[in-house]
């Protein structure tokens, strides 16, 4: 008897391994098919994207499907609602890294909205799946939520888009006079791998920075910024007082595509970083307090999400510098 009830559930385990295991891959074929498709339309490739209906109804899909095929064949926990569409997710970004059609830094981008958004589609799924009996209702509910993407990607922009502009700032204190100070601003020699400072958006793909020459002092100056990867911005001076404020327009001259991807290139059509300035604030017993800022442009149809991650990047891109500045400006006046 209790080798039958033990035969018994097993074969329900297995059962529902089986389940799980077909929402999993179904969940990542979604997640894959939809990707290419808009890929081998290079044309709208990126505008397609960087869209809600895209980077939202995408996640949500994926994770509606894994839990919906689940439920029908066998009733799931709350909790499975929740977690079996990370799987499909993890799949799907996986692929699109090992096929090249995402750059790491979109893709770790992306997992914080992605698994909130999954999870809802899981819970969204296991409730169609728990409350629809008919055939015809199943299908139906799976066939609106795969097309879901294109829908709303299809009418968002004028609806959704919005062009911001977003000014971060970072400081540092610096025990050296000004004029050192503004020795090391004005013009940036070139970094040793050394001297920067461990950077999570590093990490995630961002370049490190290189050097930053000058052509002449005074207003009208260009800066040639450049970065790891062949990445140069021209910085023409604007504002120019010494040992107080530096402050310059920045245009993106060259940003190749194999450093950093269409969707979060700088210079291209959702991100921008337009003006950087230095500024100096004496403190007093031989202390200055330095500031960096930069003004960037976000256009998106979805800028409330990110923001977050510009800011964050921008930031801590800035505060890498300024440590590299403090370093060098201490190192000289023997502080």
């Amino acid at each position: 008897m209790s080798d039958g009830r033990n035969s018994a559930d097993a074969r329900g385990q297995n059962r529902n391994r089986n389940l799980l295991l077909l929402g999993s891959v179904s969940g990542v074929a979604y997640g894959l098919a939809v990707r290419l498709l808009v890929h081998f339309f290079p044309e709208f490739s990126p505008s397609v994207v960087m869209t809600v209906g895209f980077t939202c109804f995408l996640p949500f899909g994926l994770g509606f499907i894994a839990v919906f095929l689940a439920e029908i064949g066998k009733r799931q926990s709350l909790w499975t609602w929740v977690y079996l569409p990370w799987i499909p997710l993890a799949g799907t970004l996986l692929g699109v890294w090992l096929l090249f059609l995402e750059g790491l830094i979109c893709i770790i981008m992306f997992i914080p909205l992605g698994m909130v958004l999954s999870a809802l589609g899981g819970v969204a799924g296991g409730l169609a799946g728990r409350s629809i009996r008919t055939w015809r209702g199943r299908s139906a509910s799976l066939a609106c939520v795969m097309v879901l993407p294109f829908l709303v990607a299809s009418w968002e922009k004028p609806v959704l888009w919005q062009e911001n502009f977003r000014q971060v700032e970072n400081t540092i204190d610096i025990h050296a006079p000004a004029e050192v100070i503004w020795r090391n601003i004005e013009r940036v020699p070139a970094i040793r791998g050394d001297e920067l400072p461990a950077s999570w958006s590093h990490r995630i793909g961002f370049p490190d920075p290189v050097e930053a020459t000058l052509s002449y002092e005074g207003v009208g100056g260009i800066r040639n910024a450049t970065f790891a990867g062949g990445i140069l911005f021209l910085e023409t001076v604007d504002v120019w007082e010494p040992r107080q404020r530096l402050a310059f327009s920045i245009h993106a001259e060259n940003v190749p595509s194999t450093v950093l991807d269409e969707h979060v290139r700088i210079g291209g059509p959702f991100f921008d970083v337009l003006r950087g300035e230095y500024r100096l604030e004496p403190l007093g017993n031989g202390m200055v307090r330095l500031h960096l800022s930069s003004r960037q442009r976000i256009s998106t149809d979805f800028n409330w999400y990110a923001h977050l991650w510009t800011d964050a990047v921008m930031s801590d891109l800035q505060q890498r510098i300024l440590l590299v500045i403090r370093h060098r400006c201490e190192s000289t006046s023997g502080a």
